[in-house]
């Protein structure tokens, strides 16, 4: 299990993590701030300057999750990791892949009102040898208020908030272990399946609105847009699994089998497998559909209908290739063939 402490920079994360690991038996503190540490020397230069916050990394993502497990394996217990995450999609990226392996998460909030943090931030003493490091360092947390502030309705619904004003590092350690213990703080709902372990059989839907526009959705627990549609289960045909995935998605059961638009195959590209990609076109929905869409919680996030040039914004480069060429065989009426997102044939 992680107790995962979040909250704006000075909130007390880490003196409130350090007491965590004195009050619960076997627990270990794991500060993914050392991960960034450590790409900052093992990335070259020019790739750590594209990013002002190595949260922006995705194998900085990518590490936390699997130093957590390897961490978890080696020690077991309780890891205890004090870390801001306020980007919504970051945290649902971490804590899916966490689901994926099977490791329950404890979304614990620490608030404090913004005259505190302030002064706690305009207080801070990092490095007693390098002033302008410290100084650095007071920027940044000052820096980093108006983007928490941004982002506590999120948390709010998402954590268990412990008000940290007039309590001690040691006060909000014991009212954060009474939350785990008694079921306060319940398990974070966000679920994933497991990693594939080799190549996978997807299928994905294509839905379109009355001006043609196309359905994307927005998945908890992968960064970036996707469409609706999952993973091909032993013995299933691939326009069936499209079509469960889409009922059980967004609530929308298809009339008839869609038609198949492209199928795809997707090269392994570490630490992915690749594999066999079909879309298949649902057709369009009417405005009353459109309307109805319903959207587990715990898998997607949201959902929009957006034009082909809006959808570039929002696909990560190998779904906008597909969904290019989708939109191209819909147009001429025939399937495409496509390797790594290149018809063939």
């Amino acid at each position: 299990m992680i107790v995962w402490l979040n909250g704006a920079f000075s909130a007390g994360k880490t003196s409130t993590a350090q007491e965590l690991t004195e009050l619960i038996p076997g627990s270990t503190l794991y500060d993914p701030e050392v991960i960034g540490g450590v790409l900052r020397h093992l990335l070259p230069p020019k790739r750590m300057g594209e990013v002002g916050d190595f949260q922006d990394l995705p194998i900085w993502r990518r590490l936390v999750v699997d130093a957590a497990a390897a961490l978890l394996a080696e020690v077991g217990g309780v890891l205890v990791v004090p870390m801001t995450l306020l980007r919504q999609e970051y945290r649902d990226e971490i804590f899916g892949g966490l689901a994926a392996r099977r490791i329950q998460v404890r979304h614990i909030l620490l608030t404090a009102d913004e005259t505190i943090l302030r002064e706690r931030a305009a207080g801070r003493e990092e490095f007693a040898d390098d002033s302008e490091r410290s100084a650095s360092v007071r920027r940044w947390a000052l820096d980093h208020i108006g983007p928490y502030r941004a982002a506590l309705p999120w948390l709010r619904s998402d954590a268990f908030a412990v008000d940290t004003d007039e309590l001690t590092p040691r006060e909000a350690a014991e009212q954060v272990v009474e939350a785990v213990r008694g079921g306060a703080a319940a398990p974070c709902e966000i679920v994933q399946t497991p990693e594939p372990t080799a190549e996978t059989l997807a299928a994905g839907v294509l839905l379109f609105d009355e001006a043609d526009r196309v359905l994307l959705v927005d998945p908890t627990y992968k960064p970036g847009w996707e469409f609706p549609g999952g993973v091909v289960e032993p013995g299933e045909a691939p326009a069936r699994a499209g079509m469960r995935e889409v009922a059980e998605e967004i609530g929308i059961e298809l009339p008839s089998v869609p038609r198949l638009l492209v199928v795809d195959w997707e090269p392994p590209k570490p630490p992915g497998y690749g594999g066999m990609r079909f879309l298949f076109d649902g057709g369009r929905l009417p405005g009353a559909d459109a309307d109805r869409l319903l959207l587990p919680g715990a898998e997607l996030r949201g959902w929009r209908f957006v034009t082909e040039d809006e959808a570039a914004s929002l696909l990560p480069p190998e779904r906008l290739r597909r969904l290019r060429w989708a939109l191209r065989a819909r147009e001429q009426g025939r399937p495409l063939n496509l390797e790594a997102g290149v018809p063939v044939g």
